[in-house]
């Protein structure tokens, strides 16, 4: 079974990629997904991080509040380190649970989406690596109008990853995300066939 890692630059649309990749019959594994059902109240992920950081982490439901956590770690690099201390074993434990389900169910291919692969992860687990890319201006509009993030939020995530060339060097396929959605599902139905193949 090949498994074959899903990242970008936050905003570039490596989410939507993985949507078309689910859409068209092939196992995607959404990291982020697996981090919020990690970070749910009972969770150990969550009693840690409480432990860690204090209660106020939390929101009025006593739920973990991603945007307190997501300010705290971009204005503490050590805040940073000590929830991917937290989270990230704990991550790839689940991951590679599914991978292991997948591959019990005789899947030829799994997709592993994982938004910090060069940043935290390590890329030669992987028997390939697609990079999602967009303009920065434009990963910035999406961060701000989109996903409601203020500027400064935005321009402190943007630096807080390795730089797009970078990660393009490292990629086994680049699908660039700078035009419609037609345009990117053309892209990376490319990507997708040669993947069947």
């Amino acid at each position: 079974m090949r498994v074959v890692a899903l990242t970008g630059s936050v905003a570039a649309g490596k989410s939507s990629v993985g949507a078309l990749f689910r859409e068209w019959g092939t196992t995607v594994i959404d990291a982020d997904a697996l981090v919020r059902e990690l970070q749910q109240p009972g969770e150990p992920v969550f009693e840690a991080i409480v432990a860690a950081f204090g209660r106020g982490v939390l929101d009025a439901h006593g739920g973990l509040d991603r945007r307190a956590m997501r300010r705290r770690i971009l204005d503490d690099h050590d805040a940073k380190r000590r929830l991917e201390a937290i989270v990230h074993p704990a991550l790839d434990v689940r991951r590679r649970a599914h991978v292991d389900a997948a591959r019990a169910r005789g899947e030829s291919l799994v997709v592993a989406e994982i938004p910090l692969l060069f940043e935290a992860g390590d890329a030669t687990a992987y028997d390939s690596v697609i990079v999602v890319d967009a303009p920065v201006a434009e990963r910035r509009r999406r961060l701000i109008h989109d996903r409601e993030f203020d500027a400064r939020d935005a321009d402190q995530l943007i630096a807080a990853q390795l730089p797009a060339p970078e990660k393009r060097t490292r990629a086994t396929w680049i699908i660039d995300n700078d035009g419609n959605r037609d345009t990117l599902a053309q892209r990376a139905r490319a990507v997708w066939q040669e993947l069947q193949r």
